[in-house]
């Protein structure tokens, strides 16, 4: 399964711990929280969302609609919230590293009931962003942005360092 695939997986499972909702209802969700970033279509989400199904932890049940088509509510099993569970616990390499895929994880971790577990995944999101980084290096030396004259990577530095600070502040009083 590609990681896209997984990440869309952990938001339906998500909105789903949330209550039951219909595959539209539950597209807008996914596509709000994705943003221009990741557009969902329906070629990936109603694959994804019968993968789920097949392996019992969704439940799809038909309504009559409006007019004569039926729509399907869909809701979590008990095995799909322990999946839900596990996924948000074991949260770690590209789901801590990736910054769209880590707010996947974040808008969800409220649904994971051990607060030490929930700390344990921001613990790892720190870490990840204390150590040093950029986007460009001069050898082994990471390229800060005042030591760059190009504005615009001057400017990616710049937004990059003013987020992680952001972020790293936001982690420790969560974490105090």
């Amino acid at each position: 399964m590609c990681e896209s695939s997984s990440m869309l997986e952990l938001a339906i499972l998500g909105f789903l711990a949330e209550g039951p909702l219909h595959g539209y209802q539950l597209r807008r969700r996914i596509a709000r929280l994705a943003g221009h970033v990741r557009p969902v279509s329906d070629g990936s989400l109603y694959p994804a969302i019968s993968r789920l199904v097949a392996a019992g932890l969704l439940d799809r049940r038909a309504e009559p609609g409006a007019s004569a088509a039926q729509r399907h509510t869909l809701s979590l099993t008990g095995d799909g919230r322990r999946e839900l569970t596990r996924r948000l616990r074991d949260a770690d390499g590209l789901d801590i590293s990736d910054s769209t895929r880590f707010f996947t994880v974040l808008a969800f971790l409220s649904q994971l009931p051990d607060t030490a577990d929930q700390h344990a995944v921001l613990r790892r999101r720190l870490d990840f962003l204390e150590q040093p980084a950029s986007f460009f290096h001069e050898g082994d030396r990471p390229l800060r942005a005042e030591d760059t004259a190009d504005p615009y990577r001057r400017g990616m530095l710049t937004v990059a360092r003013a987020t992680s600070h952001a972020e790293r502040t936001w982690l420790r009083e969560v974490l105090a």
